[in-house]
């Protein structure tokens, strides 16, 4: 079932929206990833862990910090890697 809705956005957003040849479909999946994204941090919440925006930054610095640590011989490898595994090569 589906239903008709009138919404009133920001020119910059409609003008986004302008580019997509089905506005629909477009905002229907980016509110579904921003369910399944509530749906995540509910379930951690209700799992003990306490989410703040600090934490969340802090998280993003790490794993930014992590990325750039990785060098390209070993970004290559980990690309090597990954292929063998989904080619299903030991």
């Amino acid at each position: 079932m589906t239903r008709k809705i009138a919404i009133s956005i920001p020119d910059d957003v409609a003008a986004r929206l302008d580019r997509e040849p089905n506005i629909s479909a477009f905002i229907t999946e980016s509110l579904r990833i921003r369910m399944a994204a509530e749906n995540v941090r509910n379930a951690m919440a209700a799992a003990g862990f306490e989410l703040t925006d600090e934490g969340r930054a802090r998280a993003a610095n790490d794993l930014d910090t992590l990325n750039a640590s990785v060098s390209p011989e070993l970004r290559s490898q980990a690309v090597a890697l990954r292929a063998r595994i989904k080619g299903g090569r030991p």
